[in-house]
């Protein structure tokens, strides 16, 4: 019979490490994901949708999206868990808007660059969870409505994205939604297979 795991909790430094690679990484995603005019999943794929549609930025829409999920956060999650969130969407509001100026990409296959994008965004996820952190948005409220109603998380997020990629299909032609539909899966499926209660427990 194996030992129970013992938590950790990360220092503020490991945390602010973590923080810069997990933000810039997704930012990264952001990049690719934004070069091939695709979207994905909750509130990031809003915000890009909505970016798409205003030509305001994504890291101001994705900031201001977010702001309503804080305090189902805190009711939630506590404290601790909402103020790292917070930082981390700030970071990456911040660092999505920054890197084009850094970073140019002039040619891109779409179907390698979803996969990159992927890959690329769940790592940085992943890093974040690992840390107490989220991006917040969509599954704030589906943790929330699942612990008020009952209502499965899972279905919360499902039925979101469904409503976020059948509005794209209005606005957007399909292989780009296809495209983004075959991203979002990816992310999601790294962050299943690999970020798992018991095999990494740490604040």
């Amino acid at each position: 019979m194996s030992e129970p795991h013992k938590t950790i909790n990360h220092t503020v430094l490991e945390d602010s490490q973590a923080f810069a690679l997990g933000t810039t990484m997704c930012s990264l995603g952001l990049l690719l994901l934004t070069n091939m005019g695709l979207i994905t999943g909750q509130t990031a794929g809003l915000a890009v949708l909505l970016s798409y549609l205003t030509g305001y930025s994504f890291g101001l829409l994705f900031f201001l999206v977010n702001i309503p999920f804080y305090v189902l956060a805190w009711l939630r999650m506590g404290p601790r868990f909402t103020i790292k969130t917070f930082i981390a969407v700030a970071l990456l509001s911040f660092v999505a808007d920054a890197l084009p100026n850094y970073i140019r990409i002039e040619q891109i296959d779409t179907l390698v660059g979803t996969l990159v994008m992927a890959g690329v965004t769940g790592l940085g996820l992943m890093v974040l969870f690992r840390h107490g952190a989220s991006l917040g948005g969509i599954g704030v409220l589906a943790l929330y409505l699942q612990d008020k109603t009952g209502f499965r998380a899972g279905h919360t997020q499902l039925i979101f994205d469904g409503g976020l990629f059948t509005v794209a299909l209005f606005v957007m032609p399909l292989p780009t939604v296809l495209y983004s539909l075959l991203g979002a899966v990816i992310v999601n499926l790294i962050i299943a297979t690999n970020h798992r209660r018991d095999r990494y427990i740490a604040l």
